[in-house]
């Protein structure tokens, strides 16, 4: 699949600004400062969003719970 594969639901950040695509969610996570991104639940979000991509299917889904999880553990969210 694409990385401009879109998500079943966009993903809502604060500000309003939303996660549209695979690809979008993955420019989101290569904006945080270094640090922010080794932890391990952003990790996680990379890992299964390089899933989704490479086979699709319900890859998608578990990318964007990781990619919720991994916001939330931030408290980047509303």
């Amino acid at each position: 699949m694409p990385w401009s594969t879109a998500f079943d639901d966009p993903i809502s950040l604060s500000g309003g600004r939303k996660l549209r695509t695979l690809q979008e969610a993955a420019d989101h996570i290569m904006g945080l400062p270094e640090d922010t991104q080794h932890a391990s639940h952003w990790q996680t979000a990379i890992e299964t969003l390089i899933s989704a991509a490479e086979t699709g299917g319900g890859w998608t889904m578990f990318a964007r719970i990781a990619m919720l999880r991994a916001l939330n553990a931030d408290g980047r969210r509303e």
